[in-house]
């Protein structure tokens, strides 16, 4: 990409601030850093220097940075200014920046420029954003590691070997007059298998990846009175629902943030699941089923007396969330708190009123959050699990007509829509409506 006009905007946040930061990028910038500083800068140097408007009146007084492309963030030539974190002088100094030649930058411009320069692939611009916007010291260092080309690498890997395998296949139908029949070679369904199991691995890194990213979703469901708003208070550590003997007294979905050891979490406490002919009620049931839609972990409440027969409100669910049951009450059931893995979920002995045995529950939640995850765990969206997921689908379909059929133009084909859905991720393949999108959510001077 090679850009014809100038850009600038405030990259520091608003309001006062000891310090403040102005970004230029594009060919402009070695004319407007000249004009600034009287004199040609030197790169990557910093200078200290007199800030003034075209009459020659002092605006500030500052440091002028000046990165020649291609080795700067966005690959252009880059100016950065900083000076007093006054949104009144940072305005004049980009006023006087736009009248040597610059123009306001977009949301996201900088980056995007990045990314069409080859700075960044798009895995990488959005991490940038993930890390602006992280909500918990493990989803920082995740989208730092995303950044720094983790997942892109993981993505490259299994996109070499899926054009192996590519490779392997459409040699064998460019030279169908062979005697030997390439299709039959047990290689290519050994290189298929080890493919679809790398995918699958990566498929549920990224998963990972967005809980670290977005924060776990819990849903809390169950009947009236099962103990669901002594729960989320319980594990809020504050009493943010009503508690009371009364049942249905939770008629809309009641929201909170929290971090449990720098993992976030967003627990949604709703509406007793029942039928009742209160139309009031009837809505707070609605929006527990829609809460259910959204959610990555459905928690349950019940209690020993119940807890098999409420069963039956996780019936329905995808298989993609989690499942978790809390057996509640047990300090009036005078059951032992205890934990273990059973009918497809985990089941957790507990009392949302006394806290013993919430332990393990927390431990669990942390866990499903990408908790211990590793060093090699990333921050990822939910767009790049939905292209790998379109991955998986397409060499499923490959290892179908393979093993069926052998039409080696299908499975070619097949293969050619995964390689396709993969280079979504890093932008190898992509549209100007996705990139418009991913970059008009960033924050304006990234």
């Amino acid at each position: 990409m090679i850009s014809t006009d100038t850009i600038a905007a405030i990259a520091s946040a608003p309001g006062a601030a000891g310090v403040g930061i102005l970004r230029v990028s594009g060919p402009a910038v070695p004319a407007i850093a000249c004009e600034l500083l009287g004199r040609e800068p030197e790169p990557r140097r910093a200078h200290f220097t007199p800030f003034r408007d075209r009459d020659g009146e002092l605006i500030d007084r500052g440091l002028l940075l000046y990165f020649p492309g291609p080795a700067s963030y966005t690959g252009e030539h880059v100016l950065e200014l900083q000076g007093h974190g006054s949104p009144v002088l940072l305005d004049a100094l980009l006023r006087r920046v736009c009248a040597m030649g610059a123009r306001l930058a977009r949301p996201g411009e900088f980056t995007e420029r990045a990314f069409l320069n080859g700075k960044l692939d798009l895995a990488q611009a959005e991490a940038v954003a993930d890390l602006i916007a992280a909500r918990s010291q493990a989803g920082a260092r995740a989208a730092l590691r995303s950044m720094e080309g983790v997942f892109s690498h993981k993505v490259h890997e299994l996109l070499q070997s899926l054009i192996g395998l590519r490779v392997h296949i459409e040699a064998a139908i460019d030279f169908p007059e062979e005697e030997i029949d390439f299709l039959a070679d047990p290689a290519i369904m050994q290189k298929l298998d080890a493919l679809r199991a790398r995918q699958a691995e990566l498929l549920r890194e990224a998963q990972r990846g967005v809980r670290l990213n977005d924060g776990l979703r819990v849903a809390i469901i169950g009947r009236p009175n099962a103990g669901k708003s002594s729960l989320l208070n319980a594990l809020s550590g504050s009493d943010r629902a009503i508690v009371t003997d009364i049942a249905g007294t939770t008629r809309d979905v009641l929201r909170e943030h929290l971090s449990l050891d720098g993992i976030a979490l967003e627990l949604a406490d709703t509406a007793g699941l029942r039928e009742t002919n209160d139309p009031v009620e009837q809505e707070g049931v609605r929006r527990a089923h829609g809460e259910l839609a959204r959610a990555d972990v459905a928690l349950l409440v019940t209690d020993a007396q119940h807890a098999e027969h409420d069963l039956s409100l996780l019936a329905d669910l995808p298989t993609s969330v989690e499942r978790l049951v809390l057996v509640n009450k047990i300090d009036i059931d005078q059951a032992g708190a205890r934990y273990e893995e059973r009918d497809e979920a985990i089941w957790v002995w507990a009392s949302a009123k006394t806290g013993e045995g919430l332990d393990a529950l927390r431990d669990h939640l942390k866990q499903l959050a990408g908790a211990g995850s590793g060093e090699g765990a990333f921050s990822a969206r939910r767009r790049h699990v939905l292209a790998l997921e379109q991955v998986e689908y397409h060499l499923d379909r490959a290892d179908e007509v393979l093993r069926l059929t052998q039409a080696g133009e299908l499975a070619a084909e097949e293969l050619r829509q995964a390689q396709h859905a993969l280079g979504e991720i890093t932008g190898t393949y992509t549209s100007d409506d996705l990139l418009g999108a991913i970059f008009s959510s960033f924050c304006i001077g990234k």
